[in-house]
């Protein structure tokens, strides 16, 4: 039998398939890994916007997590939208002692504006998850709702992730594409070095489930033993891709095109 790279996924279902769970199974599956999944919450949306949102029990989020972990294992694991303040306590108990590298995407806010996290569930998750986050991943509206800074430019949000280490994350990706501007820029800081990643803002409609891509790319990425700076050089790479291929589907935010990049069905890069 052949080893495939394990990356445990926890995060929401999303109806309209562009982002959550779907997208990450996707996205893992075009890197070549196997995905598994313990769902948090099953939301009702399309492109249009967020209509319901409805919480696993938490019992149930643990279980999913307990026993993928201890059958199948995980060499990565990513989180995604945590609903509320005892989910992010659930997720933190069930991943106590497990010593996989976790990518942390800090799903907040929908794309369609629809708040994702109350402000005590922002304290939870600040408090019992970035302190063991191989990678936290968030744009600039979650970086600032998690540092209280106001980021204007990339001296803000350098000095944002500096917080956000300072908080625990080993290393913090902040993506900058709610900054205006013709050139999109994205700081990785690790290990008090920085590093940035800047490309041609990609103009498209195409720009559900991006954050979710990115993560799971990355996730996925760490899963195959790929070196922190290019796993997310190549997540990027495969986000941008998929920006440019969007998929005419619905009439709102429409999402990426997982699949039809460099061959429908084909590995993602050297992989």
């Amino acid at each position: 039998m052949n080893p495939v790279a394990r990356v445990l996924v926890i995060a929401a279902s999303d109806s309209g398939g562009g982002a959550g769970i779907q997208a990450d199974i996707k996205t893992i599956a075009a890197f070549g890994g196997y995905a598994t999944t313990a769902i948090t919450a099953v939301t009702a949306q399309n492109t249009l916007g967020v209509a319901g949102v409805h919480a696993v029990p938490t019992e149930l989020v643990a279980l999913q997590i307990r026993l993928v972990l201890e059958d199948i294992g995980a060499d990565a694991i990513k989180t995604g939208m945590l609903v509320d303040g005892p989910t992010i306590e659930a997720v933190a108990e069930a991943l106590a002692e497990s010593k996989v590298p976790l990518v942390l995407d800090p799903v907040m806010v929908a794309k369609g504006g629809r708040r994702l996290l109350d402000a005590s569930a922002i304290e939870r998750l600040r408090a019992l998850l970035i302190p063991r986050a191989r990678l936290l991943t968030p744009n600039l509206p979650e970086a600032e709702a998690l540092t209280g800074m106001s980021i204007d430019d990339r001296v803000g949000m350098q000095r944002a992730a500096e917080s956000l280490c300072r908080d625990g994350a080993r290393a913090v990706l902040i993506k900058g594409g709610h900054l205006a501007g013709a050139t999109v820029h994205d700081l990785l800081l690790m290990d008090g070095n920085a590093e940035w990643f800047s490309a041609p803002r990609i103009e498209s409609s195409a720009g559900h489930g991006t954050g979710c891509t990115l993560a799971s790319a990355i996730a996925v990425g760490l899963a195959q033993g790929t070196g922190l700076v290019e796993a997310v050089r190549e997540a990027r790479e495969y986000v941008r891709a998929g920006l440019g291929r969007g998929l005419a589907v619905g009439a709102g935010h429409r999402p990426l095109d997982h699949g039809a990049v460099k061959g429908a069905g084909a590995a993602w890069g050297r992989r």
